[in-house]
C-alpha cells in the first residue's frame, strides 16, 4: 500500500508539472501572437497576403502626388526593377488606381473606350466594361484618350471618358450602376482634345467639372445614383482636375476655369473667391498644390503664364486671396508638381525642353533646374521621387539644394509615357500608350 501510494503521489506531481510546462507555452505562444499582431510579423510569410496600400484616386492619397511607404531602394543589383508583370493594354493616358489587389484604369481603341479592372499580382483582366465612344470632332494629334482619372468610393468606381460620358460601375463586377453625360445631355463644355478632369468625391457626391451652360462649371451628383444634388459657378472649366483643401475651418473646392482659379464651397458649390490666371488658349492643366500650414496655394500653366502663389485666407466668413509671387519662368504644362518643404517641383516647359525644376513657394525664385531629364511625371516617397518621364526612363532620385541626385536609372518603356505612376507599398505601376506593367522597388 505504502508502495501504490508513493507512486499516486508521483504521478500527481508528474501531472502537475506538466500542466505548468503547458500554461507556460501557451501563455508564451500568446504573448509571440500578440507581439507578431502589433508589428505585422507572420510566423510564415507566404500564408498570408497582407493587403497593399491604396490609390483610389487621380493624385493618390491625399491627391498631392505623395504616399507614405519606405523601402525603395536606391539601386538595382541587375540594372533594372524588378518586374513582376507586364501586358499589352490600349491607348490612353488615365492613372491606375489600386484598391484590394485590385487596379483599375481606361484604355481605348477603335471606337470605344473600356473601364477595365486587372489583378493586381498578375495583371490578368478581371472585368472590362466597353462602351461605344466615337471621337468624331476631336482633335486626338496629341493622343488618343481617355485623359481622365477613375475614382474610387466604396463599391463603386467613377469614370469619364474623352467625350464626356460618365459612368458608376460596380468596382467588384463591372455592372454599371448609373450613367450621365456630361456633354450631350447636360450641355458642358466642349474640348476638342477630349475631356481631361479627375472626378472628386465629396462626402455623399462625386464632383466634377461640367460647364457649358451657365451656373454649371461644377456640378455634384449623388454616389449611389447619379442624381444632380447641386451646380453652381459660372466660369469656363478648364481640363485641369479639381482638389479639396480646407480654409479656416471650411472645405472648399479649388479648380482651374480656363482664365482664372477659383474657390468653392464643397457643400454646394457657391464662388467664395477667385484670382485671374489667364493662359493661352484656356490650356489651364496642372494640378494646384497647397500647403494648410502656410495657406499658400501654389499654380502653374504653360503657353506663356507660368506660375504664381496666392495666399488664402479666411475671416468673418469670407476667404482672401492675396498674391504672393508670380513667375513666368515656370511653367509646368500637364505633369503635375510636388511640394517638399518650401520647395515646389515639377517638370518646367510646354513646346521645347522641360527641365526638372525647383522653385521656392515662398518668393518664387528658382533654386536649380535638371536638364539630364525628359519631361516627366513623378511622385514623392520614402523622401525619394520617383519619376517617369516622357521616353519611358525610370529614376529614383532625391531632392537637393544645389540640385537633383539621381541613385538609379533605366528604360522601362517604349512608347511615349505621359501616365503619372501610381505606387502601393514598394510596387510600382506605370503606363505608356500600348503597355501596363508592374515593379517591385523594393
Amino acid at each position: 500500500m505504502k508502495f501504490q501510494s508513493n507512486g499516486i503521489r508521483d504521478n500527481y506531481h508528474f501531472m502537475k508539472t506538466l500542466l505548468a510546462i503547458c500554461i507556460a507555452f501557451v501563455a508564451v505562444a500568446a504573448s509571440v501572437a500578440a507581439q507578431r499582431r502589433q508589428t505585422g510579423a507572420r510566423p510564415n510569410a507566404q500564408s498570408t497576403t497582407r493587403p497593399s496600400p491604396s490609390w483610389l484616386q487621380w493624385g493618390g492619397p491625399s491627391r498631392d502626388f505623395k504616399v507614405a511607404t519606405q523601402g525603395i531602394k536606391e539601386s538595382w543589383p541587375s540594372g533594372a526593377p524588378k518586374q513582376l508583370w507586364t501586358r499589352a493594354l490600349g491607348e490612353g493616358h488615365s492613372a491606375i488606381l489600386v484598391e484590394e489587389g485590385r487596379l483599375y484604369t481606361m484604355y481605348s481603341g477603335g471606337n470605344r473606350e473600356v473601364i477595365i479592372s486587372l489583378d493586381a499580382e498578375t495583371g490578368k483582366t478581371v472585368w472590362e466594361f466597353p462602351y461605344d465612344a466615337n471621337t468624331s470632332g476631336l482633335d486626338l494629334s496629341y493622343g488618343k484618350g481617355p485623359h481622365s482619372t477613375p475614382l474610387i468610393v466604396g463599391n463603386l468606381v467613377y469614370a469619364v471618358g474623352a467625350k464626356g460620358t460618365m459612368h458608376a460601375l460596380d468596382k467588384n463586377s463591372g455592372r454599371m450602376v448609373w450613367k450621365r453625360d456630361l456633354w450631350s445631355d447636360l450641355g458642358g463644355s466642349f474640348d476638342d482634345r477630349g475631356y481631361s478632369p479627375s472626378p472628386l468625391a465629396y462626402r455623399n457626391t462625386v464632383v466634377v467639372p461640367v460647364g457649358g451652360r451657365s451656373g454649371q462649371c461644377l456640378m455634384a451628383f449623388d454616389q449611389r445614383t447619379g442624381a444632380v444634388v447641386w451646380k453652381n459657378v459660372n466660369f469656363t472649366p478648364a481640363p485641369a482636375s479639381p482638389i479639396i483643401i480646407n480654409v479656416g475651418g471650411q472645405d472648399q473646392i479649388v479648380h482651374f476655369g480656363q482664365d482664372e482659379i477659383y474657390g468653392a464651397d464643397a457643400t454646394n458649390g457657391a464662388l467664395l473667391w477667385s484670382h485671374p490666371h489667364k493662359t493661352e488658349y484656356g490650356l489651364n492643366i496642372s494640378t494646384p498644390v497647397w500647403d494648410p500650414s502656410d495657406g499658400l496655394l501654389f499654380m502653374s500653366s504653360a503657353y506663356g503664364t507660368g506660375s504664381r502663389v496666392i495666399r488664402l485666407t479666411r475671416g468673418d466668413d469670407q476667404t482672401t486671396a492675396t498674391q504672393v509671387w508670380a513667375n513666368n519662368r515656370v511653367r509646368i504644362h500637364f505633369g503635375d508638381a510636388v511640394r517638399v518643404g518650401d520647395v515646389v517641383y515639377g517638370s518646367s516647359g510646354d513646346f521645347g525642353p522641360a527641365f526638372f525644376t525647383a522653385v521656392n513657394v515662398k518668393d518664387g525664385k528658382v533654386a536649380w533646374q535638371d536638364r539630364a531629364l525628359a519631361r516627366a511625371s513623378f511622385l514623392y516617397a520614402d523622401n525619394k521621387f520617383v519619376i517617369l518621364d516622357e521616353d519611358g526612363e525610370l529614376i529614383i532620385a532625391s531632392p537637393g539644394q544645389n540640385g537633383l541626385r539621381i541613385h538609379v536609372k533605366a528604360p522601362v518603356m517604349k512608347k511615349l509615357a505621359w501616365t503619372v505612376p501610381t505606387l502601393s507599398g514598394t510596387r510600382l505601376y506605370l503606363r505608356d500608350r500600348g503597355t501596363i506593367m508592374a515593379l517591385d522597388l523594393g
